[in-house]
């Protein structure tokens, strides 16, 4: 855990600059005289860190201690940083390792693209979650990521519209769709899906499986989407209405809306 730290702490001082002690503290968590043996520590080890003393003193690196990564643009570096979901990535368990890979590109890019970098994390803000909605119960996440990402079976007691049932399945992937959380999952030789706000209970199992090899998450899911949502309208209608209220049929969903303005007469 202090190995981590010292590189975090060597990170923090690469992309900011000067920072005090405090300040550090207040980011890890600890104490100001564990901040100060972290930083011994790390003159120790041989990185040029020293300390400035009074008001606007701290610590800071050595002038062109600084690992550039070549090869980025600004543009690029803010299309990274614009990558990262801070909400998902705390359900799934990952927020910390998102953090310290955040800093770590911070302090290797080059001075014009770092400046990007910070103006894209100040002007954008990717809210996942749909309006009037809380954020799912995702408690089990990191375990079915751990699953998924070690090709481990998983046995799951899912809740339907009317019952419960369990099964083993093998899970393949997960999906962020709207704010909600799905698992794609081999149940016997067929690709499901299943909303992890509905698995009451999950256990992962020893045994491993064979991921199938042409198997595409993203192409699955767009298929299953797109066939999920012509089974939802069935039916046809003839309506009457105004110009003002066929705008108002997106409320009733996107495809409703296009469907209606594509036949109207």
């Amino acid at each position: 855990m202090r190995a981590s730290r010292l590189l975090s702490i060597l990170m923090v001082l690469q992309a900011r600059g000067r920072t005090t002690a405090e300040a550090l503290a207040t980011q890890f968590e600890v104490s100001v005289r564990t901040i100060y043996r972290d930083i011994e520590q790390l003159s120790a080890a041989g990185v040029p860190v020293y300390a400035d003393r009074g008001r606007n003193g701290g610590f800071d690196l050595l002038d062109g201690y600084r690992t550039k990564l070549t090869g980025l643009s600004p543009d690029e570096a803010a299309a990274l940083f614009l990558s990262g979901l801070p909400g998902p990535a705390a359900e799934l368990g990952l927020a910390d390792l998102m953090t310290t890979a955040q800093l770590k590109l911070t302090a290797a890019l080059p001075e014009r693209a770092r400046g990007t970098a910070r103006r894209v994390a100040a002007r954008f803000h990717l809210d996942p979650v749909g309006w009037f909605q809380g954020a799912a119960d995702a408690s089990l996440l990191p375990a079915l990521a751990n699953a998924a990402w070690n090709d481990k079976r998983v046995e799951l007691r899912y809740r339907r519209w009317n019952d419960s049932v369990t099964r083993k399945v093998q899970p393949l992937g997960l999906v962020l769709k709207g704010g909600v959380w799905y698992l794609v999952a081999l149940a016997g030789d067929q690709a499901r899906t299943y909303k992890v706000a509905h698995i009451e209970q999950l256990k992962v199992l020893e045994d491993r499986f064979q991921r199938p090899k042409d198997f595409n998450l993203s192409q699955f899911w767009t298929a299953a989407t797109h066939a999920y949502e012509a089974g939802l309208y069935r039916l046809k209608a003839e309506l009457r209405i105004s110009p003002t209220a066929l705008k108002k049929l997106e409320m009733l969903g996107s495809a409703v809306a296009q469907a209606a303005a594509a036949s109207a007469t």
